[in-house]
């Protein structure tokens, strides 16, 4: 045999043992529970980098699904570059949310080029295939979103791409895929996450590119600053609230904030909505300006009382893993129809029951009620973009009572909660009013009431009892006479 021609071989069959290997190494990857592999398939060779379209998790450390795109670019050789595509005309979404989202982008500019990881950031909702015509990638991997619209995109995209995709669920703790179908309540969702939390309650594993990503030729990209949203078409009729800044950086200092100052007898404030005692993080959690990995492992490790750490950890990981768990697995999430059968009984049997007080939704928005209480819950949320969790109960449980059905009742709830919230459109906000309006995760309650039927009820004179009623007023009004009126 010639030496070129041994040379040859030799050369063959390094070729083919390298991609045994990274074969193995990107089994293992596809593997993983929070792996979901949408195109299947080996990665094209000729492929100049793995994309990350980034949606869901906007952040450059603690993403399980960034690092598994990182994993995949070391397997088969290959830098990571990735895409983040700003959509205009997303429902719900105003300038309120497209300001948060850009000031997150400025964080994330920062962090993946401190790993030597490309970005390409760019207008329109075909701008990921474009991007993918550009750079030819071997390999496209996504996050997971369980809400509808996302849902459809990425089976979409699938369908349109020719090289494999996969999307990584990194916004929970427990994999949603590992709990198969709905879940009814707290009590059941809890003992089948605990079964879970051993092998996924643990550190992110952060991996080092070891290509970097220098591509040879220009490839546009969009500046991650106020620029971005220059004559982009959005609904800009509800202003950014001056009390948020968006991004990891702010994210990552409100955690420390919390555990510093207000972990610490959480399980005793943190009903009390005249008080700062929650964590504050569900627009960055919405955002995913944070991760919940590093939420969790913080409060768990934290030099504060058991009770509290519990308290807190029960809500970022039971109840916030139900509702996703929800939206995942009902595909009526967002209407009355995901409501449990014993619970559309009583609110149909109850539907022409006379109410004391109606209100059209544009004097819910303006808070043109007669309650005080709920008046304040409002302007809260509209001048802030955020309402204290327990009084988000009552201000859906409110626009039940003053509907002219459950029906319009739930779809009020839902535009203001969208439109107003930071962290609207989100798994927490459908559950919480399916949860108010609808009995979701909840039961049958007696006596029976007007309007409600069996829906647990809460009365303002019940509810004022909890907490200072009048502190709560008081702080809102300054608030709304400070910011005014977010519109």
């Amino acid at each position: 045999m010639g030496v070129a021609m041994a040379a040859g071989v030799r050369t063959r069959g390094a070729a083919r043992k390298a991609r045994g290997v990274w074969s193995v190494d990107l089994q293992q990857l596809s593997a993983d529970p929070r792996v979901t592999v949408r195109r299947s398939g080996p990665p094209d060779p000729a492929g100049r980098a793995v994309v990350y379209w980034m949606q869901r998790a906007q952040r450059a450390t603690d993403n399980p699904a960034l690092e598994t795109a990182i994993a995949a670019a070391n397997a088969i050789g290959k830098p990571v570059v990735v895409y983040v595509g700003v959509v205009p005309g997303v429902a719900g979404a105003n300038l309120r949310h497209y300001q948060f989202l850009v000031e997150g982008l400025c964080d994330v500019t920062a962090d993946l080029a401190r790993r030597g990881i490309g970005l390409v950031v760019r207008r329109g909702a075909d701008g990921l295939l474009r991007c993918c015509r550009e750079i030819r990638p071997a390999l496209v991997v996504g996050d997971e979103n369980p809400l509808r619209a996302p849902e459809r995109g990425k089976s979409r995209i699938a369908a349109r791409l020719c090289v494999p995709f996969w999307t990584v669920d990194a916004d929970v703790i427990v994999p949603s895929r590992l709990l198969r179908k709905e879940q009814y309540a707290a009590r059941t969702i809890r003992p089948r996450i605990r079964a879970h939390l051993l092998d996924f309650l643990r550190p992110i594993r952060r991996h080092v590119p070891r290509h970097l990503w220098a591509p040879p030729w220009h490839l546009e990209s969009l500046p991650t600053d106020s620029s971005l949203l220059e004559g982009l078409p959005i609904d800009r009729s509800v202003r950014p609230v001056a009390t948020w800044r968006g991004g990891s950086h702010a994210a990552r200092a409100a955690l420390r904030r919390f555990l510093a100052e207000r972990l610490t007898g959480y399980a005793e404030r943190r009903n009390r909505p005249e008080h700062d005692a929650t964590s504050q993080l569900s627009p960055y959690l919405h955002f995913g300006h944070i991760g919940p990995h590093a939420v969790a492992l913080a409060v768990r490790d934290a030099d504060a009382p058991a009770r509290d750490r519990e308290a807190f950890l029960e809500e970022l990981i039971v109840r916030r893993e139900l509702a996703v768990n929800f939206v995942r697995y009902n595909p009526a999430y967002d209407r009355l129809g995901s409501a449990e059968p014993w619970a559309l009984r009583t609110l149909a049997a109850h539907r022409a029951d006379p109410r004391a007080h109606r209100y059209t939704p544009r004097q819910l928005e303006q808070t043109e009620t007669h309650d005080e209480l709920w008046n304040a819950a409002q302007r809260q949320m509209v001048c802030s973009g955020w309402m204290h969790g327990y009084l988000r109960m009552y201000w859906a449980k409110k626009i039940l009572e003053w509907s002219e059905s459950p029906e319009a009742a739930y779809e009020i709830a839902v535009a203001l909660n969208d439109r107003f919230e930071l962290d609207g459109r989100d798994p927490n906000g459908y559950a919480g009013i399916a949860w108010a309006i609808a009995g979701k995760h909840d039961r049958a309650w007696g006596p029976e009431r007007p309007v409600y039927g069996t829906i647990r009820y809460m009365s303002y004179a019940s509810t004022s009892r909890k907490f200072d009623r009048a502190a709560y007023i008081e702080r809102v009004a300054a608030l709304w006479e400070g910011e005014g009126p977010a519109t």
